[in-house]
């Protein structure tokens, strides 16, 4: 009997340390040396205290800022350690109460909008996490953001220009603008 758990322990122990140990260490340091600032969580610090993360969306409400796609995280919004969707189809009722809603909110700030509301800003992504949103939902907001902090329809457009991302590699996906730099740019105009 000893002789058939003696060489199953010893391969149990030999891969513990390789596979929970030796690998992650390995993935680790080579994520650091590599890839420094994403390996630290892509932190965007202003005046050397971290703001927000790059890759993940936070919670604007304000109507001087420009509002991310909604998140499904629970138990609060863009809840990190809670990543995941709604799980709602297209013809569950909730989603479609859930959109009504959005919209209903989105026209109560800015009665005066008239255009189709981008569908990125009344529905959440799969992460629920999303920091970015449309060229579109962006555009859609600069009328509100101009009025609400007292700026040029123009200073905001050409912001939202200079925040835009391009498709990945010219050709994926497509343009994209990340809420929480657009929020600090708008923050720095004096």
């Amino acid at each position: 009997m000893n002789t058939f758990f003696r060489p199953a322990l010893v391969l149990f122990f030999v891969l513990s340390l390789a596979t929970g140990v030796a690998y992650p260490l390995l993935v680790t340091g080579a994520a650091q040396a590599l890839f420094p600032a994403q390996a630290a969580g892509s932190l965007v610090l202003r005046g050397g205290k971290p703001v927000g993360s790059e890759l993940i969306g936070q919670n604007f409400s304000e109507p001087t800022y420009f509002w991310g796609r909604p998140s499904a995280t629970a138990p609060m919004p863009y809840n990190a350690s809670a990543s995941g969707g709604a799980n709602l189809g297209p013809l569950n009722p909730a989603l479609t109460e859930a959109v009504k809603a959005r919209i209903a909110a989105l026209r109560r700030a800015d009665p005066g909008n008239t255009a189709p509301v981008p569908v990125d800003l009344v529905t959440a992504s799969a992460s629920g996490l999303d920091p970015h949103i449309s060229l579109a939902a962006a555009n859609y907001q600069v009328a509100r953001v101009a009025r609400a902090r007292g700026l040029s329809a123009e200073q905001v457009q050409a912001l939202v220009g200079q925040q835009t991302e391009p498709p990945w590699l010219g050709v994926l996906g497509e343009a994209r603008v990340n809420v929480l730099a657009l929020n600090l740019a708008l923050d720095a105009i004096k």
